[in-house]
């Protein structure tokens, strides 16, 4: 049975994207079927699985593989483009999100996966949704990225655009860490700890949140340092303004490992420097309703939810 049924007569769409997660058999199936409707009606459609935007684990022999942020968009996926569909979960999100943000292309997110919080809409919803979409009754909001360097001197190594997160931590097996952390102007900070994490407002409920930072609304312009398993009880999360740039220094001889939105990262040597300042580019969500925020933490993470049960034999004043 076809999944999919678009009325296009009005539409004056020309070219749309597609980027799914080839793991997810729904996803493949979903992404087929609105590739052959779309063409069907003329419109040129640019297909790419999520993977093209992971960043990938570094090896030992290979400690600094990298993808320069702006050779990562999949081919003819450009400014022509309308939008993107993107068909998986909140990885495959943080995936497309690096790919189509340099061309500037607005994604609709269609959960096939299992939380969904970045998602839009779900895949038995998507034939209704995109008609909608095609005929531009929809909204943008752009979050804030972050770009991450590492750096040896003036010369940088690896580079990654970020949605959620950029973690530096310990590798197993070995001691604390030390960080030296200069932000913006302000005097430099000594933090020890098992790691640091520098989140987004958009990250601020993914590990930033699981890690004891505060819950943070997309529109507010800040980004968060938070100590991971802080030594003092004075190192505590610090939300400041996002034009600050941020230089981490690591202050111990060991070996330590960079993750970026949990898709992948480098080594990061004590000759090297972490530097993560604001991305000029945006990840840009089709909304379909003004967003509403604490209406997807009460869904998602159960934020506000009475914490008493209330007894329904009981007549309540």
């Amino acid at each position: 049975m076809t999944l999919f049924k678009l009325n296009l007569r009005r539409l004056r769409v020309s070219k749309v994207g597609i980027i799914y997660n080839d793991a997810k058999p729904a996803a493949c199936r979903a992404a087929t079927e609105i590739k052959d409707k779309l063409k069907e009606r003329g419109v040129k459609v640019c297909t790419a699985p999520g993977t093209g935007g992971i960043l990938g684990y570094a090896t030992q022999p290979h400690p600094l593989h990298r993808t320069p942020i702006d050779k990562i968009a999949p081919d003819d996926f450009d400014q022509e483009m309308m939008f993107a569909i993107v068909l998986g979960g909140d990885g495959t999100v943080l995936s497309a999100s690096r790919q189509l943000a340099p061309p500037g292309i607005p994604l609709l997110a269609v959960n096939t996966g299992h939380m969904g919080f970045l998602t839009e809409t779900y895949l038995n919803q998507l034939p209704l949704v995109l008609e909608q979409v095609l005929e531009g009754n929809y909204i943008v909001e752009n979050r804030t990225m972050i770009a991450v360097e590492v750096c040896q001197a003036d010369e940088v190594l690896w580079e990654a655009l970020c949605l959620n997160e950029m973690v530096l931590h310990r590798e197993p097996m070995t001691c604390m860490c030390h960080f030296e952390i200069k932000i913006g102007r302000h005097a430099p900070v000594d933090i020890a700890a098992d790691g640091v994490i520098i989140s987004t407002p958009t990250g601020s409920t993914a590990y930033s949140l699981s890690a004891g930072g505060a819950v943070v609304t997309p529109g507010v312009e800040v980004l968060q340092l938070l100590p991971i398993c802080p030594h003092s009880l004075a190192s505590r999360a610090l939300i400041y303004g996002e034009k600050e740039p941020v230089i981490i220094y690591p202050a111990s001889p060991n070996q330590l490992v960079m993750v970026v939105d949990g898709n992948g990262g480098c080594y990061v040597l004590p000759e090297y420097q972490v530097r993560v300042q604001r991305s000029p580019y945006h990840a840009k969500f089709i909304r379909l309703h003004p967003p509403e925020f604490f209406q997807v933490l009460r869904e998602k993470l159960g934020w506000g939810l009475p914490h008493i049960a209330k007894p329904t034999s009981v007549e309540l004043p």
